[in-house]
């Protein structure tokens, strides 16, 4: 039988955070092996026990929030509150229930609905979230999110038949995979999720260990028969069932200078495409050995599999060099790599061309940092790293939002947030892209280049609303090569003074709307009590002089703002991405983590917008 231990992060931790003296020894030895070393450090980072290399790409949250989970620090913050959260009635005690499987939730009102996807019933948290659309059966949805109702960060993943109308989820997947240490991982995070041409559906995530240095990105296929209401290994059998060791393997390793992080899936689901079904992957890799400190080194990798899952083609570094972009902190033999990276985003075009997006801190000012892109074409194959095009870049992104912390609203030592609320701001991770059936590529982000006084003070602490974040957009005509000037989506006019933040994106297939989704301070009083909503802004003529944006405020009330006071275990994280798909019939589908918790808790789950309204 496995014996689990809390031996070297309980010690590490202990009533407050990590001593400096056991950071400094990060890579020792303990009785139960070799812990990650990236892993060790973010964790310093987060708690604010050290500090971040310059242009540092930073883990992503669902990681370090398992982590503090395990370690029992989540537990101390909620039971030194003595705010209690009400307790949940049971099914079918919530306005609005549309019954599932389970604790179902729906907001109504004005002609809007707001579907919950999630259908645990505890108050734990679901955040991070993933939706995708069937090319075969635009109703036909699955669905993704961060998941801690067994009680560490998991990956759960839901379905839908009727178009996100009614939800079923189940158990998080992957377990009893065996890792290279010899044991089943602790924890899953950064869900996604993707249909291939026929309908079947793929599913990966982050694996990590926390006593070990493991971590993986493993893949799960759902056969179309099946539509997600169960995920199975993806190799080819008379009868599809959960293998122990048969998961796809797209990267795992146990060494502790390895982490592999921020992964997203995407399958080539163009009938007429000569790569159709393909499936790819892509994601962060962060390694200690190369360069100088933590970050130093945190590519863009990426791997195909063209057996449906099965296996996976060894990783590559696709972020490349470019001398006119990257221009300081390389962690490589070439001076101007570009390989301080987070949170890359892979899209498919019609023809099967490949295009993946990241934020890159390759700058000579912290804090001004840049989208970049790279593209492989259709006729090439993509698993050969000179078949990679140079990185372009999309736009500049100023990240220069407060840093934690700031006990008041949650915000941990080492992150930047925007107060009122604590939750994580990580620009990096927040840029989306999409392509039309002409060629014609989108991408959207938020960024703090319009904040001012009094929310400029770099501490989060006392910097005060109002924060006036931005929502941008660019497009490119060219394949990626280049790239319109940065358009505002969220103007005064509109939105005053307020906070938009945490966009994500996606274009009808025929080019007419552009529909970005983004986290909004700009009903009532949200931009000082923290409160939040979800506004879509449907752009059309997006690529002419004159583009036009209507927006649709699709949360049916505001999010309260959750902070210590209400949620101590949940406060500082609502997740690092939300998620907007586009269907066949050019309808934007959008998912995203809400606050609304049932019966009066405020607590997270995931919301699916099924209708929406004009704003203004």
């Amino acid at each position: 039988m496995r014996m689990r231990t809390r031996f070297w992060i309980a010690a590490a931790i202990g009533a407050v955070g990590i001593p400096f003296a056991v950071v400094s020894a990060i890579g020792s030895s303990n009785a139960y092996g070799t812990t990650n070393r990236v892993l060790e450090n973010a964790i310093a980072v987060e708690l604010g026990n050290a500090q971040p290399a310059p242009h540092q790409a930073q883990v992503s949250g669902g990681v370090i929030y398992a982590a503090l989970d395990f370690s029992g620090v989540l537990d101390r913050r909620a039971e030194a509150t003595t705010t209690k959260a009400p307790v949940p009635k049971g099914p079918g005690s919530s306005v609005g229930t549309t019954h599932t499987n389970g604790c179902s939730n729906a907001f109504t009102g004005g002609g809007i609905r707001n579907v919950r996807v999630n259908q645990d019933c505890s108050l734990r948290r679901q955040a991070e979230e993933v939706v995708a659309v069937d090319p075969a059966n635009p109703k036909h949805l699955i669905a993704g999110q961060n998941d801690s109702r067994l009680g560490f960060n998991k990956c759960g993943y839901d379905w839908s038949w009727n178009g996100g109308r009614t939800w079923g989820d189940m158990v998080p997947p992957f377990y009893q995979y065996i890792n290279p240490d010899g044991v089943t991982y602790d924890a899953c995070s950064d869900p996604t999720a993707t249909f291939d041409a026929n309908g079947n559906a793929y599913i990966a995530g982050v694996l990590f260990e926390i006593n070990y240095a493991d971590s993986a990105l493993l893949v799960l296929k759902s056969n179309a028969n099946a539509g997600g209401t169960f995920y199975h290994n993806p190799g080819t059998g008379a009868f599809q069932q959960y293998l122990v060791s048969s998961p796809g393997v797209v990267a795992e390793d146990n060494n502790p200078n390895i982490f592999h992080d921020k992964e997203f899936i995407v399958a080539d689901a163009s009938p007429t495409s000569p790569k159709a079904n393909n499936v790819y992957v892509t994601w962060t890799r962060f390694d200690l050995a190369t360069g100088a400190g933590v970050g130093a080194h945190s590519p863009i990798y990426f791997s195909q599999s063209t057996d449906g899952g099965a296996t996976w083609s060894p990783g590559i570094e696709i972020s490349g060099a470019n001398p006119a972009l990257c221009t300081v902190f390389s962690g490589e033999a070439n001076a101007n790599a570009c390989d301080q990276d987070q949170g890359s985003h892979p899209i498919v075009g019609k023809d099967g061309t490949i295009y993946v997006a990241f934020g890159n801190g390759n700058t000579p000012v912290p804090g001004v940092n840049q989208h970049l892109i790279v593209s492989c074409a259709h006729s090439l194959d993509c698993s050969n790293p000179a078949n990679w095009s140079i990185p372009h870049k999309i736009g500049d992104d100023i990240s220069t939002q407060p840093v934690g912390p700031d006990a008041a609203t949650g915000c941990p030592p080492g992150r930047q947030c925007l107060p009122p609320n604590g939750y994580r701001m990580d620009d990096f991770v927040e840029g989306s892209i999409s392509v039309d059936d002409s060629g014609n590529l989108y991408s959207a982000w938020a960024d703090f280049r319009n904040g001012a006084a009094p929310c400029d003070t770099g501490n989060a602490a006392t910097s005060t609303p109002p924060c006036n974040n931005d929502v941008f957009y660019a497009f490119s005509t060219d394949g990626g090569t280049t790239w319109s000037p940065t358009r505002l989506v969220t103007p005064p006019a509109v939105f005053g003074q307020t906070a938009q933040w945490q966009p994500w994106s996606a274009v009808t297939t025929d080019g007419s709307t552009y529909n970005v989704a983004f986290y909004d301070r700009g009903y009532g009083n949200c931009e000082t009590t923290g409160c939040n909503d979800i506004t879509l802004a449907a752009i059309t003529k997006a690529t002419s002089a004159s583009p036009t944006i209507k927006y649709t405020r699709l949360t049916t009330s505001s999010m309260p703002n959750l902070i210590p006071a209400n949620n101590p275990a949940q406060a500082g994280f609502i997740g690092d991405y939300m998620w907007v798909a586009a269907d066949t019939q050019n309808k934007p589908q959008v998912i995203w983590a809400d606050t609304r918790g049932r019966d009066g808790a405020v607590e997270e789950d995931i919301y699916f917008a099924a209708k929406g309204k004009t704003k203004k």
